[in-house]
C-alpha cells in the first residue's frame, strides 16, 4: 500500500494519504491528526511525552478470541501508520446512538469527578478502557489504570468512585452491540505493508519478519521502532525529521509467545503489558519491575525488544533480565543468533546486534533451581518515573549458605547497564552475613562511576547501589 493507511473512526473506514502534498506525514501523532479535525478536539496535548494522559485515547482490534481487545494508549507518542487496521476511538465516540452518556462519563458526572476538565476527556478514555477489559475492576486494577492520568485538580477519590459505579455496566455498551459490525469494517481492511515516501521521509511498515529482515539490510541505517514510546520524543520534543524508518508493529510474528519446560520465548514486538500477563508466575521479578514501568498507556504500546533497542543506561528491564540468565535473539539475512543479555550492550548506546539484524525475541528460563531473584528500582515516585538506579540480583547458595553464584547488575550507575564484578568476585565463596556483605559494600564505590544529574547525584547513586544490596541481603538471609 504506497502512501496511505486506513483505520476506523466515527463508524466508518478512514483512508488517509500521508505521501507528497499531504498535510500530514508518517510522522504525524494521533494526537496531533485529531486535533486538525473540527469533531475530535476532546483530546488535549499536556506534555507531549506520554507523562499526564491528557491526550488519552483508545484503540481497539481483533484479539485471538475473535472478540476486540480495547487499549489506551498515549496519543502524542503513536505515529499515524501504527493505527492501521485498527479502531480509534476518542471522547466524542462514547455517546451512544440515543444520545446519552456512556457509563464511565455519567458515572463521572455523578461522583462530581472533573473540574477545569482539561485531563477529563483523557481520563473518561482510561476509565473506558478499564471498564471493556475490567468489568469488576479491584482497587488495585483502578489505580494501576489511573497511573498514567495526572489530575492537578479534582483529586482521584471521585475518579476512582466513578470508575467503581461504572463497573456496575458490566463492560455492556453501544460497542458490545456493534462489535459484529465493526469487526467487519476492520477485516474490510488490506492486511498488506504499509510503505510512505514524501520525498522526505521513508516509512515502511513490514507485515512480515521476513520483508522486515530484507529492508533492515537494504536500509541498514534505518531507525527500528515498534511501539515507538521512546523514539517519538525525537518528534514531539526535538522536532527532528526520521527519515528512514522501519515500523514493526506490524508483524504478528514478533508478537508470539512460545513455552517449554526449560524456557518462555518471548517474541520482541510484545507488549510489556502482555509481557507481564505472561511471566507473573514464570519471572515474578521481572513481573515486579513491569509493575512499576511507566503507565498502562505507555506499556500498551511499549515492546519488550523496543526497551533493549534503545540500550540506555538506566533501562529497568535489562538489569532483571541479565539477573534471570535471559537471552536475545538477533535475526539478519546470514541467519538467527542468540546472545546472552549479559553481553549484550557493549557500550553507551551501543549493543552487539549488527547494522542488519533485528531483536526477535528474548528467551527467559524457566527454572532458576533454588537461585533467589530480585528486582529494585529507587526513583522520585513509585509511578510513572524514570529510574535513579535499579537492580536485578541472583543469589545462589550451597548447603553450608555460602554464595555459590551471584549477579548484581545495576541500571543507572555507568554509561551502560554493568554488574558490580568485584563485589561479585568478593562475595563468591563466602558466608552470607550481614558482616560479609557489609565488607562487601565498599566495593561497590570501586565498581562503578555515575554522574550527577537532575534524577539523582553521583553520591546518592552510590548510596542507594550499597543499600540495593543491603535490601536484598535482608530479604534473602532467611530464604
Amino acid at each position: 500500500m504506497e502512501n496511505t493507511i486506513s483505520f476506523v473512526l466515527d463508524n466508518r473506514v478512514q483512508t488517509l494519504d500521508l505521501g507528497t502534498g499531504s498535510a500530514f506525514g508518517p510522522t504525524t501523532t494521533v494526537l496531533n491528526y485529531l486535533r486538525s479535525l473540527p469533531a475530535h478536539r476532546g483530546v488535549k496535548e499536556g506534555c507531549a511525552e506520554g507523562d499526564c494522559g491528557a491526550c488519552t485515547v483508545v484503540l481497539a482490534e481483533p484479539g485471538g478470541d475473535g472478540k476486540l481487545r480495547y487499549k489506551a494508549v498515549d496519543s502524542c507518542l503513536v505515529f499515524l501508520p501504527m493505527i492501521h487496521g485498527k479502531l480509534l476511538l476518542t471522547v466524542e465516540n462514547l455517546r451512544a446512538p440515543d444520545g446519552s452518556l456512556h457509563p464511565v462519563q455519567q458515572a463521572t458526572v455523578d461522583q462530581y469527578g472533573s473540574q477545569c476538565g482539561f485531563c477529563t476527556p483523557g481520563i473518561i478514555m482510561t476509565l473506558f478502557a478499564l471498564y471493556k477489559n475490567y468489568p469488576s475492576p479491584a482497587a488495585a486494577d483502578i489505580e494501576d489504570a489511573l497511573t498514567g492520568n495526572l489530575c492537578r485538580c479534582t483529586g482521584y477519590r471521585p475518579i476512582v468512585a466513578a470508575a467503581q459505579q461504572a463497573s456496575a455496566g458490566g463492560g455492556k455498551d453501544q460497542f458490545s452491540d456493534q462489535e459484529t459490525e465493526i469487526l467487519r469494517m476492520l477485516r474490510s481492511i488490506p492486511d498488506r505493508s504499509v510503505r510512505i515516501h514524501n520525498g522526505i521521509q521513508n516509512y515502511l511498515r513490514p507485515v512480515s519478519l521476513g520483508e522486515a529482515v530484507t529492508l533492515k539490510h537494504r536500509f541498514p541505517d534505518a531507525l527500528i521502532v515498534d511501539g515507538g514510546t521512546d523514539v517519538a520524543l525525537r518528534v514531539t520534543k526535538k522536532h527532528e525529521v526520521l527519515t528512514d524508518i522501519i515500523d514493526c508493529s506490524g508483524i504478528g510474528d514478533l508478537r508470539s509467545v512460545t513455552e517449554t519446560e526449560e524456557a518462555i520465548t518471548l517474541g520482541a514486538g510484545l507488549p510489556l503489558n502482555e509481557v507481564a500477563d505472561r511471566i507473573r508466575t514464570t519471572a515474578p521479578a521481572l513481573h515486579q519491575m513491569l509493575s512499576v514501568f511507566g503507565s498502562r498507556q505507555i506499556r500498551n504500546v511499549a515492546t519488550l525488544g523496543g526497551n533493549l533497542g534503545t540500550a540506555s543506561p538506566i533501562g529497568d528491564m535489562l538489569p532483571v533480565l541479565i539477573a534471570c540468565g535471559a537471552r536475545v535473539v538477533l535475526e539478519g539475512l546470514n541467519g538467527r543468533r542468540t546472545v546472552p543479555c549479559d553481553g549484550y550492550v557493549t557500550g553507551y548506546r551501543q549493543t552487539i546486534r549488527k547494522n542488519d539484524e533485528l531483536i526477535v525475541a528474548v528467551i527467559l528460563p524457566k527454572k532458576t533451581g533454588d537461585a533467589a531473584i530480585r528486582s529494585y528500582k529507587v526513583s522520585k515516585r513509585k509511578d510513572l518515573d524514570i529510574s535513579t538506579v535499579s537492580g536485578g540480583f541472583r543469589l545462589g547458595l550451597d548447603d553450608q549458605r555460602r554464595v555459590r553464584e551471584i549477579v548484581l547488575a545495576y541500571g543507572g550507575m555507568a554509561a551502560m547497564t554493568r554488574r558490580a564484578e568485584k563485589a561479585e568476585k568478593f562475595l563468591l565463596g563466602k558466608s552470607w552475613t550481614r558482616k560479609t556483605v557489609d565488607e562487601a559494600l565498599p566495593l561497590i564505590d570501586s565498581d562503578f562511576t555515575p554522574i550527577s544529574d537532575a534524577r539523582g547525584s553521583a553520591g546518592f547513586r552510590t548510596a542507594a547501589a550499597r543499600n540495593l544490596l543491603l535490601k536484598f541481603w535482608s530479604e534473602t538471609s532467611s530464604a
